[in-house]
């Protein structure tokens, strides 16, 4: 019987190995500590013209529909999923790396499991461009009639545009970094399988 430790269900591959450290130290770090900096007090700060809290309410929720927090928590969450599901699969069938790279079962099963990383990391960024664009602009013209008549288009401060531009920039840029290392991955796997098979 085979007993595997917590160091046979890492990645089998370096490439793996390291979007593993880069997921989940630089990129949560980044959103974690930077993210809450740059955006935790947006609502406070964010003002219209006149400078009335149920305005301002009310143009900040059809500004953010979905805070950028809050979507980029649940794409980390759902993006980790596939990866949770395979480990525990292994888990279960006491799978080490060997085994993903030698048993064509194994090594498709992990396969899939990257391909439906770069799935979500793709539908990711489509909605992440849909819902908060490239760039924040410093005025917002909030359509406020549904409100009150008398407001119609009012214009909206939003407070530190360029730090939150900057900060898309970079979340845009970690979700191409994490599509190209599941597509080396998937390289790296097949080549390594191809050289097992030649050795035998």
């Amino acid at each position: 019987m085979k007993i595997v430790g917590c160091y046979q269900l890492r990645p089998p591959t370096v490439i793996g190995q390291f979007h593993t450290l880069f997921f989940g130290s630089v990129r949560m770090f980044f959103l974690g500590v930077l993210g809450f900096a740059v955006y935790g007090n947006e609502a406070l700060h964010f003002s219209c013209d006149p400078d009335k809290r149920e305005l301002n309410l009310f143009c900040y929720n059809q500004f953010r529909p979905i805070t950028p927090q809050v979507f980029w928590a649940l794409q980390l969450v759902t993006v980790l999923v596939p990866g949770a599901v395979f480990h525990l699969y292994a888990a279960c069938k006491t799978i080490n790396q060997e085994d993903i790279l030698q048993k064509p079962i194994y090594t498709i099963f992990y396969i899939l499991t990257v391909l439906l990383r770069v799935v979500l990391e793709v539908v990711s960024f489509w909605l992440q461009s849909h819902l908060f664009g490239f760039q924040v602009n410093p005025v917002y013209r909030c359509d406020a009639g549904a409100l009150n008549k008398k407001f119609n288009i009012t214009r909206c401060l939003v407070p530190e545009h360029f730090e939150k531009t900057i900060f898309l920039i970079a979340m845009y840029t970690f979700t191409v970094i994490t599509v190209v290392l599941c597509v080396a991955e998937i390289f790296e796997i097949l080549c390594r399988r191809l050289g097992f098979l030649n050795n035998q």
